[in-house]
């Protein structure tokens, strides 16, 4: 099969500057290649890759051998191994990670995600979908609609993307059947009315042998309508109806090299922009008019979505990352409650109550997930979208879940702009990114709940008792000592005529949190809701004292962010676990290692020691009396 005029455009050897011009003109789509296993993503498009010229010809010969060696085609040129890299893809013929291919035509630039079809690697496929325009959804004509084609056509639906081709592949096992292509058509369509997909292009294919790919193909004559490549050249594209769209632009650098210039950089989500024009920078709502469109290549008339740009202001006034330019008489939300849809991409599932980052655009703020409100059954043969009852999500799960931000956020529903609506979860701890969300619309609740102003601060609270408020956290495995050194603490302070209280983790659970039990969703409700109360104690001036085992780190860290800096003191009751264990006061140890006590820290359970505790005491080296001396000397100085 080698073809001896096999070469790149002429034009690049002639006249690379022209080539290049030329290049610049061209519009960008991105699309997905998705499906079922074996459906054939990558070998229609190493075919792609192959009939448009943009395999250099060492690369070509790596491929021949290659498919000699290791291909699934016998003496034939396997183009799944174009895209296939990863040594486990090519052994076992599957698609494992996202592979991103470039390739063009002479009217259109293209970015191919071929995405993996196995249900395990669903979370690599939201990935490559979160940018796509397109998506091609593959059928084996031989299989039908499969499990995996409605989860990947739903998941394709779910974040947006609205120009859909039904490539149905590997006709030439078929014998080029009208019959088999029109069946398979009929049933995909009954199934995309089920999940909202109006519209779609179906176009009969065989990614191996070149049938309707470049052009319509000889062997399927009673199709006359186009090839899948012509479709990809003509097809409208996102950043086209993004421009109709009111202007927005979230800020990712203020741009400040002298003291003549002051400029906010950031790619356009939507519509246009040109000097003159009226913004309003949000949350803030301080508005001014652009003076300047500056680029690299000079100032600009005009500028619109898709580019990235620095506007500069008529006026002097506050803007900075994570801000949002916007049309002044048509800005966008902010709001801190929200309605979301969550896929969780992480094997540690959702941790109701847990704080994690939420990244949007160039906004990044805390948020903490409430218990979902159902989850999303994508595999149902009825119709993909059915709901399921679930208390979290787990790796690959979509649900639909509350969550609050630690501070306001600007946004537009995901519908209405992928920028402002789309966000990333990532873990506090290990900076992972566990779940990928679009936000469907703000809780109005939010906007109807305002902090009534009063006149008595917490500073007058404090100086009345003449002291500094402070949250003193006790966290250690049990039996460490917690409470016994946490009493000593206080009694000391009583004597010293501190106004003080002591909340204690057994205490608490006889009355504020009897309602929690002991799984890691709930330790994560019971040290939020021990946190809030610390917190209004010492907006009272009070040296609240509290003895927690508090396993996680990340619900300590959402602690101390509640009260005011210099007020949280960690204080670490660090006990190997042979000694608690040895004491074991109250028999939990024993109950654990029997199993007649689940989810016990240090057992069955994971205690997550701090990496830099403001005291650390050491029950090995320190008896109780001495303990609560160190602590007291600390606070009090």
């Amino acid at each position: 099969m080698t073809d001896p005029v096999y070469k790149t455009e002429a034009l690049i050897a002639e006249d690379i500057h022209a080539y290049l011009r030329q290049h610049e003109t061209k519009s960008l789509l991105r699309f997905i290649t998705c499906g079922s296993v074996d459906d054939g993503k990558s070998t229609l498009i190493g075919r792609l890759l192959y009939d448009s010229k943009m395999i250099f010809e060492d690369q070509l010969a790596a491929l021949e051998a290659d498919s000699k060696r290791v291909g699934t085609q016998g003496q034939e040129i396997d183009f799944a191994l174009l895209v296939d890299g990863l040594a486990a893809e090519r052994e076992q013929g599957i698609t494992i990670d996202v592979a991103y291919r470039f390739f063009s035509t002479e009217k259109r630039k293209f970015i191919v995600a071929d995405t993996p079809g196995h249900e395990q690697y669903t979370r690599n496929m939201v990935t490559g979908a979160s940018t796509a325009d397109l998506a091609v959804i593959l059928i084996d004509a031989r299989k039908g609609v499969l499990t995996q084609t409605r989860r990947h056509s739903y998941l394709a639906h779910l974040i947006g993307i609205r120009n859909i081709v039904l490539a149905v592949n590997k006709m030439d096992l078929v014998d080029y059947s009208q019959q088999v292509f029109d069946d398979i058509v009929a049933d995909y369509r009954a199934f995309a009315a089920s999940i909202g997909v109006t519209e779609f292009k179906a176009i009969p294919i065989s990614g191996f042998k070149g049938d309707n790919i470049t052009a319509l193909s000889p062997n399927m004559p009673w199709y006359t309508d186009i090839a899948l490549i012509d479709h990809l050249d003509t097809v409208e594209i996102n950043d086209t109806a993004d421009q109709a769209k009111p202007f927005r632009m979230a800020v990712q650098w203020v741009n400040r090299p002298n003291l003549d210039f002051r400029g906010f950089s950031g790619l356009i989500a939507s519509g246009r922009v040109q000097p003159g024009d009226a913004v309003r920078v949000l949350p803030s709502g301080k508005t001014s008019t652009i003076s300047r469109i500056v680029t690299l290549d000079g100032d600009l008339d005009q500028a619109v979505a898709g580019q990235s740009v620095t506007l500069c202001f008529a006026d002097e006034i506050d803007c900075s990352r994570g801000d949002v330019i916007a049309t002044a008489d048509t800005p966008p939300e902010a709001a801190d409650q929200f309605e979301a849809t969550v896929v969780w991409m992480d094997d540690e599932p959702l941790h109701v109550g847990r704080s994690y980052w939420l990244k949007l655009g160039t906004q990044t703020v805390s948020v903490v997930l409430q218990h979902p409100k159902y989850a999303v059954n994508v595999n149902d043969p009825a119709g993909a979208g059915s709901h399921l009852a679930v208390k979290t999500l787990d790796l690959n799960a979509i649900g639909v879940v509350a969550l609050a931000t630690d501070k306001p956020v600007v946004f537009e529903p995901y519908a209405d702009n992928h920028t402002l609506g789309g966000f990333i979860l990532i873990d506090k701890i290990n900076n992972r990114t566990v779940g990928a969300g679009m936000l469907n619309f703000s809780l109005r609740r939010a906007q109807n709940v305002h902090w009534q102003a009063v006149d008595i601060t917490r500073e007058m609270h404090a100086s009345l008792k003449n002291q500094k408020p402070a949250v003193l956290w006790f966290t250690g495995l049990s039996g460490a000592g917690k409470s016994t050194i946490a009493n000593l603490v206080e009694k000391k302070l009583h004597r010293m005529n501190r106004h003080t209280f002591l909340l204690d983790g057994d205490n608490v659970r006889h009355g504020l949190n009897k309602d929690l039990g002991f799984t890691e969703a709930d330790r994560i409700e019971n040290i939020r809701r021990v946190g809030e109360v610390a917190r209004l104690m010492t907006d009272a001036g009070l040296i609240v004292i509290t003895a927690f085992i508090s396993p996680f780190r990340a619900e300590r860290d959402m602690v101390r962010a509640m009260v005011p800096e210099g007020e949280f003191i960690e204080v670490f009751i660090d006990t190997p676990l042979a000694e608690a264990e040895a004491r074991d006061v109250k028999g939990l140890y024993k109950k654990a290692r029997s199993g007649t006590l689940k989810n016990f820290t240090g057992i069955d359970s994971p205690y997550e020691a701090p990496d830099a505790p403001e005291i650390r005491i050491d029950t090995t080296k320190l008896t109780p009396e001495q303990a609560a001396d160190l602590i007291v000397e600390r606070l009090i100085g």
